[in-house]
Protein backbone atom coordinates (compact mmCIF):
# COMPACT_ATOMS: atom_id res chain seq x y z
CA UNK A 1 0.00 0.00 0.00
CA UNK A 2 1.90 2.73 -1.46
CA UNK A 3 1.12 6.22 -0.23
CA UNK A 4 2.70 9.79 -1.89
CA UNK A 5 3.66 12.55 -0.22
CA UNK A 6 5.02 15.73 -1.68
CA UNK A 7 6.17 16.49 1.63
CA UNK A 8 9.78 16.09 2.73
CA UNK A 9 10.28 13.69 5.14
CA UNK A 10 10.45 16.27 8.24
CA UNK A 11 7.05 18.10 6.75
CA UNK A 12 5.62 14.46 6.62
CA UNK A 13 6.67 13.38 10.48
CA UNK A 14 5.41 16.80 11.64
CA UNK A 15 1.94 16.46 9.67
CA UNK A 16 1.31 12.62 10.48
CA UNK A 17 0.63 13.45 14.10
CA UNK A 18 2.32 10.52 15.74
CA UNK A 19 5.79 11.57 15.60
CA UNK A 20 6.51 14.50 17.47
CA UNK A 21 9.11 13.08 19.68
CA UNK A 22 11.13 11.70 16.40
CA UNK A 23 10.33 15.75 15.23
CA UNK A 24 12.03 17.25 18.47
CA UNK A 25 14.60 14.72 18.55
CA UNK A 26 15.71 15.65 15.09
CA UNK A 27 15.46 19.52 15.62
CA UNK A 28 17.46 18.89 19.15
CA UNK A 29 20.54 17.43 17.28
CA UNK A 30 19.97 19.51 14.26
CA UNK A 31 19.35 17.27 11.78
CA UNK A 32 16.11 18.74 10.35
CA UNK A 33 17.82 20.46 7.64
CA UNK A 34 19.80 17.29 6.62
CA UNK A 35 15.85 15.56 6.87
CA UNK A 36 14.92 18.60 4.99
CA UNK A 37 17.57 17.95 1.89
CA UNK A 38 17.56 16.65 -1.49
CA UNK A 39 18.27 12.84 -0.18
CA UNK A 40 17.38 10.45 -1.23
CA UNK A 41 16.83 9.09 2.43
CA UNK A 42 15.46 6.23 3.58
CA UNK A 43 14.07 6.40 7.51
CA UNK A 44 12.92 3.69 9.78
CA UNK A 45 10.83 6.16 12.30
CA UNK A 46 9.97 5.20 15.53
CA UNK A 47 6.30 6.45 16.69
CA UNK A 48 5.84 8.57 19.63
CA UNK A 49 4.90 5.29 21.16
CA UNK A 50 8.31 3.76 20.37
CA UNK A 51 9.66 6.61 21.98
CA UNK A 52 7.74 6.70 25.25
CA UNK A 53 9.33 2.52 26.09
CA UNK A 54 12.33 4.50 26.83
CA UNK A 55 12.34 5.64 30.76
CA UNK A 56 11.52 8.89 30.57
CA UNK A 57 14.52 10.03 32.24
CA UNK A 58 16.99 8.15 30.09
CA UNK A 59 15.07 9.48 26.91
CA UNK A 60 15.38 13.39 28.61
CA UNK A 61 19.33 12.42 29.24
CA UNK A 62 19.41 11.19 25.10
CA UNK A 63 17.70 14.45 23.82
CA UNK A 64 20.37 16.66 25.95
CA UNK A 65 23.13 14.86 24.93
CA UNK A 66 23.79 15.61 20.86
CA UNK A 67 26.74 13.63 20.37
CA UNK A 68 24.42 10.48 21.55
CA UNK A 69 21.28 11.68 19.96
CA UNK A 70 22.85 12.32 16.60
CA UNK A 71 23.86 8.99 16.83
CA UNK A 72 20.80 7.22 17.56
CA UNK A 73 18.88 9.23 15.05
CA UNK A 74 21.03 8.71 12.19
CA UNK A 75 21.26 4.90 13.19
CA UNK A 76 17.47 5.18 12.26
CA UNK A 77 18.54 6.30 8.08
CA UNK A 78 19.93 4.91 5.20
CA UNK A 79 21.27 6.26 2.05
CA UNK A 80 18.99 6.25 -0.84
CA UNK A 81 15.56 5.10 -1.53
CA UNK A 82 14.70 1.84 0.08
CA UNK A 83 11.12 0.74 -0.31
CA UNK A 84 9.89 -2.53 1.50
CA UNK A 85 9.85 -4.31 -1.77
CA UNK A 86 13.88 -3.86 -1.57
CA UNK A 87 14.08 -3.91 1.90
CA UNK A 88 12.41 -7.50 2.41
CA UNK A 89 15.66 -8.48 0.32
CA UNK A 90 18.28 -7.15 2.82
CA UNK A 91 19.62 -9.23 5.44
CA UNK A 92 21.60 -5.46 6.80
CA UNK A 93 21.57 -2.20 5.81
CA UNK A 94 24.18 0.20 6.49
CA UNK A 95 22.71 3.73 8.12
CA UNK A 96 24.51 6.95 7.98
CA UNK A 97 25.68 6.60 11.58
CA UNK A 98 27.96 3.55 9.72
CA UNK A 99 26.63 0.31 11.78
CA UNK A 100 24.58 -1.69 9.54
CA UNK A 101 20.86 -2.45 10.52
CA UNK A 102 20.42 -5.67 10.57
CA UNK A 103 16.78 -7.13 8.72
CA UNK A 104 14.79 -10.18 9.78
CA UNK A 105 11.99 -10.62 7.44
CA UNK A 106 9.94 -13.87 8.68
CA UNK A 107 5.84 -15.13 8.41
CA UNK A 108 5.43 -11.85 11.34
CA UNK A 109 6.70 -9.42 9.34
CA UNK A 110 9.96 -7.13 9.00
CA UNK A 111 12.22 -6.62 12.07
CA UNK A 112 15.08 -3.94 11.68
CA UNK A 113 17.56 -4.54 15.03
CA UNK A 114 14.26 -6.14 16.82
CA UNK A 115 11.69 -3.59 15.96
CA UNK A 116 8.85 -4.20 14.11
CA UNK A 117 7.90 -2.46 10.93
CA UNK A 118 4.52 -1.36 11.49
CA UNK A 119 3.94 0.75 8.02
CA UNK A 120 5.76 0.83 4.76
CA UNK A 121 6.25 2.89 1.51
CA UNK A 122 5.56 6.16 2.83
CA UNK A 123 7.12 8.20 -0.31
CA UNK A 124 8.28 11.89 0.44
CA UNK A 125 9.52 14.02 -1.86
CA UNK A 126 12.92 13.36 -0.59
CA UNK A 127 12.93 9.66 0.12
CA UNK A 128 10.98 7.39 1.88
CA UNK A 129 9.56 6.62 5.85
CA UNK A 130 9.07 2.94 7.40
CA UNK A 131 7.18 3.14 10.47
CA UNK A 132 8.50 1.01 13.61
CA UNK A 133 7.62 0.83 17.21
CA UNK A 134 10.79 0.75 18.58
CA UNK A 135 13.74 3.43 18.74
CA UNK A 136 16.71 1.21 17.64
CA UNK A 137 20.47 1.83 18.85
CA UNK A 138 23.22 1.85 17.76
CA UNK A 139 26.45 -1.06 18.64
CA UNK A 140 28.32 1.87 19.66
CA UNK A 141 25.99 3.29 22.60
Amino acid sequence: MEKTLTKDIVDTAQTAGSFGTLVTALKEAGLVETLKGEGPFTVFAPTDEAFKKIPADQLSALLKDKTKLTKVLTFHVVPGSVKAEDVVKLKTAKSVEGSPIAISVSPDGVTVEGAKVTSTDIICSNGVVHVIDTVILPPSL
